[in-house]
């Protein structure tokens, strides 16, 4: 076997599900071998990495945002009154979760 172009091995494991949804994307190609299928995704395959950590903290600030709303609602129900400094911070939350929306959603453009 010293004569073989390709004379390293590479081996890895994975689950049932992993091996069901490679053979479902090879189902998709011409190739029915595993190897040429594998070699051809790792060499030439893409790699899309996507950094989440700004959407994780743009849903701690809407969580606090959340919370702010909540105890403006619990002052407003053990009142029985709202005010109009109530009304305007929940209007200042509101257009907060929007601006904050519109920057995740440029963030994944």
């Amino acid at each position: 076997m010293q004569n073989r172009t390709r004379n390293i091995q590479l081996k890895f494991y994975v689950t049932e599900e992993e091996r069901k949804l490679i053979e479902q994307k090879m189902a998709l190609l011409p190739t029915s071998k595993i190897g040429a299928y594998l070699r051809k995704m790792a060499i030439d395959g893409y790699i899309i990495y996507t950094d989440l950590s700004p959407i994780k903290e743009y849903a701690k600030e809407l969580q606090a945002i959340g919370n702010n709303i909540n105890q403006i609602a619990k002052r407003v129900n053990s009142t029985n009154s709202i005010y109009k400094a109530d009304i305007e911070e929940i209007q200042n939350k509101v257009d907060e979760i929007w601006r904050l929306q519109r920057t995740i959603l440029l963030t994944l453009h």
